[in-house]
């Protein structure tokens, strides 16, 4: 996949809504996008890790960790997963860690911050419920693109 979000945005002005600039790159893609499926979670990646481990070709998962910056709610292993089960990328409204094996992966990732501590797992979280964060509504069916530019959300394919 290969797109500029400034021209998804130049190109379709009525269609997409703009997260504001608050993540950084951590994958080794540093453009992606597809289908979005969401998950909610407070410090506990039990929902993230579980669906990564689905088979997710042609969808990026949007994690709404609440900003949390006390731990990832998503590593290495995970990602592995994530590669592993087709994924095109994860955004998480929170904290990753392994960024340097994250890095490696031919996964995008964009979050708020890195630290090394992992999250607890509870069983805890919900997935595919709307979630906002950034001044931005995702949900689950809709489609997300980001690049080095920013995140763009839209309710129908774009690419």
């Amino acid at each position: 996949m290969n797109f500029v979000t400034c021209d998804l945005c130049d190109e379709n002005p009525d269609d997409v809504r703009v997260l504001e600039p608050m993540l950084s790159q951590f994958g080794g893609r540093e453009c992606f996008g597809g289908e979005i499926v969401t998950v909610k979670c407070f410090e506990d990646n039990s929902r993230v890790k579980e669906t990564l481990g689905t088979p997710g070709a042609g969808k990026v998962l949007v994690v709404d960790g609440g900003g949390s910056l006390r731990c990832a709610l998503l590593g290495d292993m995970i990602g592995e997963d994530a590669v592993k089960n087709g994924w095109e990328g994860v955004i998480v409204y929170g904290c990753v860690r392994d960024v340097d094996a994250l890095g490696t992966l031919d996964l995008g990732v964009q979050a708020l911050a890195a630290i090394p501590l992992k999250s607890n797992r509870r069983g805890e979280g919900q997935k595919d419920i709307a979630v906002t964060f950034g001044g931005v509504t995702f949900r689950s069916g809709e489609y997300v693109y980001a690049d080095n530019n920013g995140v763009v959300v839209s309710a129908k394919k774009l690419i």
